[in-house]
């Protein structure tokens, strides 16, 4: 079994403007800047029978490039905050290519949650901060609603996969499927 996810990677000059948000944000844990992507489709833990179907799917998948733009900045988890986000402006060619994408992922036997999808590149993953933390991180993000990076072309989709480590995941390209 192979723990996998479909994204959109994050070129290098929008991970350092990334990385630079995450320095202004009080976030008790960071994510990698090596590890910025925006899913569109989290797969969980998958035999590589299927993985190979969506594989096949995502060969045969036709979306043409499009421009991306990151804007603004977030919390998820309302009162106790858990993940601090960068999130995009609405962008109806990536929310086509994220429903292209769950076909290809349904079509191969994985089933993908219906809740709503939410572009965003996570900055941080945290347990709940303590009151008095997680005051000054919603006033920082508060703070940083301005933040724009981009815009630059989505060229690419990976298939990664998702290996645990002591604080975290890593996370391995398995393969990049350009778009056309």
């Amino acid at each position: 079994m192979i723990r996998s996810f479909i994204a959109l990677p994050i070129p290098e000059d929008i991970c350092q403007k990334l990385r630079l948000l995450q320095f202004l944000l009080p976030l008790p844990a960071r994510v990698e800047p090596e590890d910025f992507h925006l899913t569109l489709a989290f797969l969980g833990d998958q035999p590589v029978d299927r993985l190979e179907e969506v594989h096949d799917g995502l060969e045969r998948l036709a979306a043409p490039p499009f421009p991306m733009l990151l804007e603004g900045v977030g919390l998820f988890g309302g009162a106790k905050p858990r993940i601090a986000f960068a999130a995009l402006p609405p962008n109806p060619a990536l929310i086509h290519l994220q429903a292209k994408v769950a076909r290809v992922a349904v079509a191969a036997g994985i089933s993908i949650p219906a809740r709503g999808f939410t572009p965003h590149v996570t900055l941080g993953r945290f347990d709940p901060p303590a009151p008095d933390a997680a005051l000054r991180l919603e006033r920082a993000v508060a703070a940083e609603q301005g933040f724009r990076a981009g815009p630059w072309l989505a060229s690419e989709l990976v298939l990664y996969a998702s290996h645990p480590k002591a604080k975290g995941q890593r996370y391995e390209r398995l393969s990049t499927y350009p778009l056309a």
